[in-house]
């Protein structure tokens, strides 16, 4: 078979994996993206990952992370500033010591394991606000909170992680000091970018006659932000959501995200996952159970307790602050970004790899059944 008819094959197979397992993962009340990984993982039995899957799934992070940036309402941010901020700061600190701790027993090795103790912090709220909104309690200031702690230690997550990358790299990024200015630098850039794309989008939009342009003027402004973070050895995916935020505050965010979105949700973010779950060695996975589920557990503690303590500092009741902690438990899209760049890079093994994914799908399943036992007493008195 021709390599390029081979490469459409696999990339079609991958697709239509992708989209059986979507289906029947919602078709339980499960994200998509859960029955994405688990089709990957059986798809791998037969498949390889090649290098164009690897490549296309680069550029889906980076589509990922760039829409996470765009749906980044800083407005909300600043409203329930306060509580959000308490809830994902405590909702970072536990888990990322619990996990990194207990992982460092196992491994003895720090960097990998601050790693892994941030694959446990970043917060996916798609399950927590399809179950809020089933059981009719979205709205509520446990809900806002839970939605504005989410935004935050995501933005916490990817800070970070661009930490942990810089010292791992060799050589001179090694030094914290010159990590922390390479960030500054990259900051510095995009926050002068952001103020002279805002200010000339904002006088474009009485001329402008067609909205596609400014769709493709983003993607370009998205990938060489990409580009430039990681020239200056920050990771790509920093200056895409960043570049995100950035169009988040022009008139043109709702059409960019809608477009960007469509494309990416379509192709990108499907073969993204597949590969995740295609990259999953189940040999690997089996023998390290104890790793893996004692990741699992002391995550589903690490949030419960962290983001619990933070909403009660900020003045939510008791059984309001273990509703917040309960919500704020599912991992998943930026989870498995950080976990996929850091085995690219060497930062973690097969094995730590697994215990992500096993991270993910746990957290994913346990939310809904707790999240509705948090709030029985509310449903029954709605009744």
């Amino acid at each position: 078979m021709n390599e390029g008819v081979g490469v459409i094959f696999q990339v079609g197979i991958l697709l239509l994996a992708a989209n059986i397992g979507g289906v029947v993962s919602k078709k339980i009340k499960q994200p998509a993206v859960l029955g994405q990984i688990i089709a990957g993982m059986v798809i791998g039995l037969v498949m390889e990952k090649t290098e164009i899957i690897t490549d296309i799934s680069e550029i889906g992070v980076i589509f990922l992370l760039f829409i996470a940036g765009l749906e980044t309402d800083i407005d909300e941010l600043k409203a329930s500033g306060k509580s959000s901020t308490a809830i994902a700061v405590m909702g970072v600190l536990v888990p990322i010591l619990l996990v990194s701790g207990a992982a460092y027993l196992f491994t003895n090795n720090l960097i990998s394991s601050l790693v892994v103790g941030l694959i446990s912090i970043a917060t996916s709220v798609s399950v927590s606000v399809q179950t809020l909104q089933e059981i009719g309690f979205l709205k509520t200031k446990q809900g806002v909170g839970i939605l504005g702690a989410a935004i935050i230690d995501d933005i916490i997550g990817v800070i970070l992680l661009t930490i942990i990358i810089g010292m791992a790299l060799p050589g001179e990024a090694t030094d914290i000091k010159i990590v922390l200015i390479k960030i500054i630098l990259v900051f510095i850039i995009i926050s002068i970018v952001g103020f002279i794309i805002t200010k000339i989008l904002s006088k474009m939009s009485l001329f402008l006659r067609t909205k596609d342009i400014i769709v493709g003027f983003a993607l370009v402004l998205c990938l060489i932000m990409a580009y430039v973070s990681e020239e200056l050895g920050v990771a790509g995916i920093t200056g895409a959501y960043f570049a995100g935020v950035i169009f988040s505050r022009t008139p043109y965010a709702h059409k960019i995200s809608h477009d960007i979105q469509t494309m990416t949700q379509i192709f990108f973010a499907p073969i993204f996952f597949v590969a995740i779950g295609l990259g999953v060695d189940l040999q690997v996975l089996g023998q390290d159970v104890v790793f893996s589920l004692t990741m699992l557990g002391l995550g589903i503690i690490g949030k419960v307790a962290g983001c619990g303590l933070g909403a009660g500092a900020t003045g939510f009741g008791h059984r309001e602050s273990l509703q917040i902690g309960i919500g704020m438990v599912p991992r998943a899209e930026v989870s498995l970004i950080i976990a996929n760049l850091a085995l690219a890079l060497h930062i973690i093994n097969e094995a730590e790899f697994s215990s992500a994914i096993v991270v993910v799908i746990g957290t994913t399943l346990v939310t809904p059944p707790l999240l509705k036992w948090s709030f029985k007493k509310e449903i029954e008195s709605k009744k």
